[in-house]
């Protein structure tokens, strides 16, 4: 077993919110978590998950199963499947008034979830569980390559083999194509819409260009935003936002577009092993999706988060605001042990004048460059929100 730092973080929401929404892509992790969790809770617990017809079954006569089980916490898992529970949850968590009534799972955005939003306002909080980051592994700084390759889903980094993990991440990617997708709306061919994520693959850490994919897969330019919206709902995607900064340049406005688990990028690019991710023309563009990842999962979730670009070349992977008057962090990846970042890296700090400035490298050490500008080891990140 590999312990979830999130686990901490949902005991607490328990002892204070009526519903706790756990929520994250498909085979994350949350079951196993949840279950975890219950085994730690003092009273009884139910589970239920709503992909079985077993348990849908009990479910029939909802509101008198959720009546029968007033002291205990009920676990529903998937909770996608069955969104006219909302309303009935919402009830339930009036009459009652206590913490810790649901701990509900889903696959899916809480905006995709738009039932919650409506009908349990106010009485639930949400926890994102990502796929496996370094931070969560005992032997993080060994695993790291591994982690990078073959992706932070359990089965996929525990897997006997790279060939094993590959396959795993096949099927996976075929089941989102063939079951969660259309679950949401999606009405496109399967073989286009794995052509349309193949093709987003391509354009991982770069500027999105909906108009040159729409015309590649002969579809309008409005529903492939559709469906990269959908991917991103789904957690599978990452919108990283440009930063609309008060400076006299001009800036892009296209958000940049990551694949966010590394290994199902990898398997989108027919990378198996090692030999074949060093080889490859996107290897540096994976690496900085991945310390990405790694960066935003130790970041506090009410930061902003943007990349910096001019059309004159200035440019900053990742620019974090903490808000509340706090200076702004940046930061630059780069797959490189020489560390050194870019010209348009310090070109982009003269004109955003963040606090701190930070090139994250797969090296060992943490060493200054000047200029408030640190060098840190994927493996050290909390030196990046270590004071702030």
């Amino acid at each position: 077993m590999i312990s979830r730092i999130l686990s901490g973080h949902i005991l607490d929401s328990l002892d204070k919110f009526p519903v706790v929404g756990l929520i994250g892509p498909r085979q994350a992790g949350k079951t196993t978590l949840a279950k975890g969790i219950a085994a730690e809770c003092p009273d009884k617990v139910a589970y239920l998950d709503l992909e079985l017809p077993s348990d849908r079954d009990r479910l029939e006569e909802a509101e008198l199963y959720l009546r029968r089980h007033p002291a205990e916490l009920i676990v529903l898992d998937e909770i996608q499947r069955v969104p006219e529970l909302f309303p009935l949850l919402r009830a339930v968590v009036d009459e009652k008034a206590r913490p810790g009534q649901f701990l509900i799972l889903g696959s899916a955005s809480p905006s995709l979830l738009r039932q919650s939003s409506e009908s349990l306002a106010g009485r639930i909080i949400y926890h994102e569980l990502e796929p496996l980051v370094l931070k969560e592994l005992p032997d993080g700084e060994a695993a790291a390559e591994s982690l990078w390759l073959r992706g932070g889903f359990p089965r996929s980094f525990l897997a006997a083999t790279d060939q094993d993990s590959f396959q795993w991440r096949g099927a996976f990617i075929r089941a989102c194509l063939e079951r969660d997708l259309p679950q949401f709306g999606a009405r496109l061919p399967v073989t286009t819409l794995h052509r349309l994520w193949t093709m987003i693959a391509h354009y991982h850490g770069q500027l999105w260009n909906a108009s040159k994919i729409a015309s590649s897969l002969g579809i309008a330019a409005g529903t492939v935003k559709n469906y990269l919206d959908l991917l991103t709902d789904l957690f599978l995607l990452r919108q990283l936002p440009p930063l609309f900064a008060n400076v006299k340049k001009s800036l892009v406005k296209s958000p940049k577009v990551y694949v966010r688990d590394s290994g199902l990028l990898h398997a989108l690019l027919r990378i198996q092993d090692r030999e074949d991710l060093f080889g490859h023309p996107k290897a540096g563009a994976s690496w900085e999706g991945w310390a990405l990842e790694q960066i935003l999962a130790i970041v506090p979730r009410d930061w902003d988060r943007a990349f910096y670009r001019t059309s004159a070349g200035a440019e900053i992977d990742l620019v974090l605001d903490p808000g509340g008057g706090k200076p702004r962090l940046a930061v630059e990846m780069k797959c490189s042990l020489s560390g050194q970042p870019s010209k348009g890296f310090w070109s982009a700090l003269e004109d955003l004048q963040p606090a701190r400035g930070f090139v994250v490298y797969p090296g060992n050490e943490a060493y200054p460059i000047g200029n408030g500008v640190m060098v840190a080891p994927v493996s050290q990140l909390e030196i990046l929100v270590g004071d702030t």
